[in-house]
C-alpha cells in the first residue's frame, strides 16, 4: 500500500473510531437527540417518548449499554457512571427522566433495587445477594 492510501486509511479509521464514541457513553446525548424534551433542573431533564417503558429502556440500553439495568413496579431503571435513567409509563407512551448520580442516588434511595443501585457500587459491579450483603 502506497504512503497516501496507507494515510487515507488511517484517517477513515480514525473517523469512524471518533464517531462511534463520540456518544458511546453519552446517555444525556442520546436522550436529547431522540425524543422530546419536557422540563429540565439542573442537572435532571425529563423526556416523552412516543412508545411504551419496555420499548423506550430498550432502544436506551441497546445505544448506549448501562452499567446495571433493573426494573420494579412498571418503572425501568439503568445505571451509567454518571447518571441514572428512569423510564416509567405515561399515558401517550413514556416518560424518560435523567438524574445525576450525586443526587437521591448516592443517598441510597436507589437501593433498593438490588446489587448495582446500591450507594458506593462500582460500575458494572453487582453482589452476589449473600448472607450479609447490604448489611
Amino acid at each position: 500500500m502506497t504512503a497516501p492510501r496507507r494515510l487515507a486509511a488511517l484517517a477513515l479509521a480514525a473517523v469512524v473510531l471518533l464517531t462511534g464514541c463520540g456518544s458511546g457513553n453519552d446517555v444525556r446525548g442520546f436522550l436529547d437527540d431522540t425524543y422530546r424534551l419536557t422540563d429540565s433542573d439542573g442537572d435532571t431533564a425529563t423526556y416523552s417518548s412516543p412508545d411504551p417503558v419496555g420499548t423506550t429502556t430498550a432502544a436506551i440500553a441497546d445505544a448506549v449499554p448501562p452499567a446495571e439495568r433493573q426494573a420494579d413496579g412498571g418503572n425501568e431503571y439503568l445505571r451509567y457512571d454518571d447518571d441514572i435513567v428512569i423510564v416509567s409509563a405515561a399515558t401517550d407512551g413514556s416518560t424518560v427522566r435523567v438524574e445525576d448520580l450525586d443526587g437521591r442516588y448516592r443517598g441510597g434511595f436507589f437501593a433498593f433495587l438490588g446489587p448495582g443501585f446500591r450507594p458506593g457500587s462500582p460500575a458494572g459491579a453487582g453482589g452476589d445477594g449473600g448472607p450479609g450483603d447490604g448489611k
